[in-house]
């Protein structure tokens, strides 16, 4: 009992080690971004942290800091570094819901009801973490309803909306092939 327990210690660190290193390496190497201050968008940047969300709720706390280190390490604008930084309520919420209720991840309608909801709590958070530098230099930004509302809030319910079905796509094979199902 206690090695099968060690095992899955072991399998959680390892996961969210390598989640980890992914989700540093996609925003820092993708050619498939947008950047409009205060927005940034690269497609699936959110994936190894929706994976992470699937796999337990350590597993996704950890890995949303761990990208925020990364992105804090990697000399992003402070703006981004603290948009990654709320990664970590929505993965925890995220990861909770699915601990609770597992069955949010079989079928369509019940994974895009989560997808939605994580989304829009996501892109809240972004909007409320972008205002107090909109608040500090509007002019830096442009317009508060393009800036803030449209790129932040909205582009962020779709950018994450985008990247939690690839990682859906992509759990779906991958829990089958390596045995690899919710660690808890």
């Amino acid at each position: 009992m206690q090695q099968t327990t060690m095992r899955k210690n072991i399998m959680k660190v390892v996961m969210a080690g390598l989640l980890c290193a992914v989700g540093i390496l996609i925003p820092m190497v993708s050619p498939l971004k947008v950047v409009i201050p205060p927005a940034s968008f690269t497609v699936a940047s959110h994936v190894a942290v929706f994976i992470a969300m699937f796999i337990s709720p350590a597993v996704g706390i950890s890995v949303a800091l761990g990208t925020t280190i990364g992105f804090l390490i990697g000399g992003f604008p402070i703006e981004i570094v603290l948009r990654a930084l709320t990664h970590v309520v929505f993965t925890a919420v995220g990861a909770f819901w699915i601990k609770a209720k597992p069955d949010m991840l079989k079928g369509l309608c019940k994974s895009t009801f989560l997808s939605a909801v994580l989304a829009v709590l996501h892109g809240v958070l972004e909007v409320l973490v972008v205002l107090p530098f909109y608040i500090a230099d509007p002019g830096k930004y442009g317009s508060f309803f393009m800036a803030i509302f449209l790129l932040v809030g909205i582009g962020s319910v779709i950018h994450s909306m985008v990247d939690f079905a690839i990682a859906y796509v992509i759990w779906q094979p991958l829990k089958k092939s390596f045995a690899v199902t919710q660690v808890k």
